[in-house]
């Protein structure tokens, strides 16, 4: 947007003036000149026209000769009008003045040189309301805007608006060929009244047809098919066209997936439905790392392939290893593999297929670990997904209490809301997810069920949510084996990034005595940030976090706090945020001094 300038001057009667000027292209400058009966309505005109106007716009479109100025000048009547249609003023007086010539009235066959100053002039006359505002049929669901009612300010966006939505009325209850039949505009300048009469054509009630494939794809036209979960022979819905083609996107294997309607309606009420789709990439690979002072270094890495077996499955290995350079623990490492495979049964039935290797070197126990599952993972709808699993993990374990074998299955149950409005960067919405892993211990513990639940709202002020409060609650509980019965990687601790940033890495435990330590069957985390814009790419933070670890399996009070607070710099990438962050311990014994944390991403 081009910085701005107001340059007051009077004019006779109540009617003041304000003038904005711009830099330019070819001009020295563009004036924008709003007479208006108030000042607030000078200046939501004025910058209207400013985002409007092609003359303003014509520097980043690259306009330079005088006949491209005269053809910005004049197209420019039609988008200063619309303008003044928008805000209710339908007897506004328009002016575009090149060199001080009316562009409209200059020869376009014998342009100067170049122009040096433009001109727009407007006078807005009075604000219209609406005399009459009849549209007919709607539906009897259809919520017309509050704004489109006789004696409300006359607004052409308002019209359009009830149009959009007494259209999409009818499509929503199958006629999906609704459209404008007729429509009448009468002016009565003398009264400054707008009378409005639509008449919409609904049209016949459309079932779908065939959806025809009209694109060529990796992805086997079969698979196609079941993906999209087309719903052929049912009644139109424009709902079930954004529920077929989200499916495909989902499957992450497309870069743009589009479903068209058929110009007619076949003679039985079918209407056939084109899909094209433009196929990613398959293969991809990715990279990450992250420090912080206390937890050392972490190294992530990925191979993707989006399209595995011609169905669009998709098979990821992933990589890492943490904890490098602490004295805290030493290095982990893991290895792991996921295949997913879409509309196992039916179109919103995914399968997935997973094991790792993993050795985690932790401050309580050293486990080496080795995982398999299969399960499930159903879309119930645009917000919530479900997933259910059945797994079988072995683990040697080292600890406080000596060296142990442990063979379990599991049966992993995870729900998830999702309503962020960005996953790597949320400034609005919410979401939490929630697993209750029941086990089984065939050797080394007791059955019993593991519970984690992970909680987050996000709350932004301001134009473009500049300023954003977001919060997070972490819950976690083992019930059935006791602590010290327990599988030790079931168990909790709390400290470090993911956790209370500010306290040494998972220095909160459970004491037994005598210097033994280890895991607790009760986790609960708590942590609050309030992030804030400096500029388009940099933002700062500041934050707070504290945790709870108890041997019992839900909390009682009868463990130990620990908490830690700081701030922090973002920088925008389009990958994600880059996190800088500096914290120390604000309560709790378990650690002092200041930790710093480098990663990519929010910290929640």
């Amino acid at each position: 947007m081009y910085p701005t300038r107001m340059i007051p001057c009077s004019i006779a009667g109540i009617l003041s003036s304000v003038v904005f000027c711009l830099p330019a292209f070819a001009l020295s400058d563009i004036d924008i000149r709003v007479d208006a009966p108030s000042e607030a309505v000078q200046e939501d005109i004025a910058a209207a026209i400013e985002a409007a106007s092609s003359l303003v716009s014509g520097e980043a479109e690259g306009l330079t000769t005088p006949q491209e100025v005269a053809a910005a000048a004049l197209s420019d009547y039609a988008n200063v009008v619309g303008v003044l249609y928008d805000q209710g003023y339908f007897s506004g007086v328009v002016s575009i003045e090149l060199d001080g010539r009316e562009a409209s009235e200059i020869e376009l066959l014998a342009l100067p040189e170049a122009f040096r100053r433009g001109v727009i002039r407007v006078q807005t006359g009075p604000r219209f309301t609406f005399r009459e505002t009849t549209i007919a049929p709607v539906h009897k669901d259809t919520e017309l805007p509050e704004g489109f009612a006789p004696g409300e300010v006359a607004k052409t966006a308002v019209v359009r608006d009830a149009v959009s939505a007494t259209i999409e009325g009818w499509r929503q209850e199958g006629y999906a060929k609704a459209r404008t039949a007729s429509e009448s505009a009468t002016a009565f300048h003398d009264a400054a009244e707008l009378a409005i009469r639509i008449g919409i054509d609904q049209g016949p009630r459309v079932r779908f047809g065939e959806m025809i494939l009209g694109s060529q794809s990796a992805v086997r036209p079969a698979a196609l098919r079941r993906i999209a979960g087309f719903p052929e022979g049912q009644r139109f819905d424009p709902d079930d066209v954004t529920t077929v083609t989200g499916r495909l996107r989902a499957t992450g294997a497309f870069s743009s997936v589009t479903l068209s309607e058929a110009e007619t309606v076949a003679p039985d009420g079918t209407m056939d439905m084109t899909l094209e789709v433009s196929d990613r990439k398959p293969r991809r690979i990715g990279f990450g790392a992250e420090y912080s002072t206390l937890e050392g270094v972490a190294l992530t890495a990925f191979w993707m392939h989006r399209n595995i077996f011609g169905g669009a499955e998709r098979l990821r290995f992933d990589g890492s290893i943490s904890n490098i350079g602490t004295a805290e623990s030493g290095v982990d490492y893991s290895i792991s593999g996921r295949l997913d495979i879409p509309a196992i049964y039916g179109a919103d039935t995914n399968g997935y297929l997973t094991a790792s290797l993993t050795r985690e070197d932790e401050p309580t126990y050293i486990s080496n670990r080795a995982e398999a599952e299969v399960g499930v993972t159903r879309v119930l709808n645009d917000r919530y997904t479900a997933e259910l699993g059945l797994g079988l993990s072995f683990s040697r374990t080292e600890d406080d209490l000596g060296t142990r074998d442990f063979l379990l299955v599991t049966l992993p149950a995870t729900l998830t809301y999702d309503v962020r409005s960005n996953e790597l960067n949320p400034r609005q919405g919410y979401y939490a997810t929630a697993t209750a892993t029941p086990f089984g211990g065939i050797t080394g513990t007791e059955s019993g069920l593991k519970f984690d639940l992970d909680a987050r709202a996000y709350l932004g002020f301001g134009k473009g949510d500049p300023s954003v409060a977001a919060f997070r609650l972490q819950l976690g509980s083992v019930v059935g084996p006791d602590v010290e019965s327990a599988p030790p990687d079931f168990l909790y601790t709390s400290g470090g990034g993911g956790t209370v940033r500010g306290q040494p890495y998972q220095s909160l435990s459970v004491d037994l005595g005598q210097g033994d330590k280890i895991g607790g069957r009760s986790f609960l985390g708590l942590s609050s940030e309030f992030r804030q814009d400096v500029t388009d790419a940099i933002g700062v933070v500041a934050f707070y976090d504290a945790g709870y670890i108890g041997a019992e399996s839900f909390y009682d009070g009868s463990g130990e706090w620990h908490a830690g607070a700081g701030l922090g710099l973002r920088y925008q990438t389009g990958i994600g945020p880059i996190r800088f962050d500096v914290a120390t311990p604000v309560g709790g014994e378990t650690g002092d001094g200041v930790q710093i944390y480098i990663g990519i991403g929010q910290a929640f």
